[in-house]
């Protein structure tokens, strides 16, 4: 069995409630619910794969509109004891999910002005969220495998929290197309 991951039941609005070969689990948003929420699950199952599904901000123009699967994924709102922004006191910098250049920042905030969005460009961001980094981590603690795809719902600019609304039924149908296409349901 499969383990299906958003953070809102608005990003599973173009999904059936039962989906055949996948358990579904809504986690709530930021890194705090999402760790609670996926370790809970993990405790109490047993799954082959987790493939989690949402929106991102776009941070990098270059990032065309659709869905990507992330290569890796770190956190943009810690600062170690040296003072480095991105890197944590105790945990890794960085987690590598697979090959490739798609990357995205976790933090705590919805990003929507172009200061924020030039810091974690800084830092290596593509896209970001609320999540990512906090399931790739409690995936890694119980050694199950895990996909993040993500569907650009905005540019993380100014306004995006209302594009992210208007565009999060779009990003839905994407991501659902995704699966059918990926594993055939």
């Amino acid at each position: 069995m499969k383990l299906l991951v958003a953070a809102l039941e608005s990003e599973l609005v173009a999904f059936p409630e039962h989906l055949p070969g996948f358990e579904r689990l809504v986690t709530g948003p930021g890194k705090l619910k999402a760790t609670y929420a996926l370790t809970r699950a993990l405790d109490a199952g047993n799954y082959e794969e987790i493939l989690v599904v949402g929106t991102a901000g776009a941070l990098d123009e270059t990032i065309e509109a659709g869905v990507h699967e992330i290569h890796w994924t770190f956190q943009h709102d810690v600062i170690d004891e040296k003072g480095v922004r991105g890197a944590h006191v105790s945990m890794p910098q960085r987690i590598q999910l697979g090959e490739g250049d798609i990357s995205i920042a976790t933090g705590d905030s919805f990003i929507d002005d172009a200061d924020a969005v030039q810091l974690i460009r800084s830092l290596g961001g593509r896209l970001v969220d609320m999540e990512s980094y906090v399931y790739a981590w409690v995936a890694a603690q119980f050694d199950v495998p895990i996909r993040i795809w993500k569907a650009v719902s905005d540019n993380a600019q100014d306004g995006a929290n209302t594009t992210w609304e208007e565009a999060v039924t779009a990003c839905s149908h994407q991501l659902r197309d995704r699966i059918r296409a990926q594993y055939g349901v």
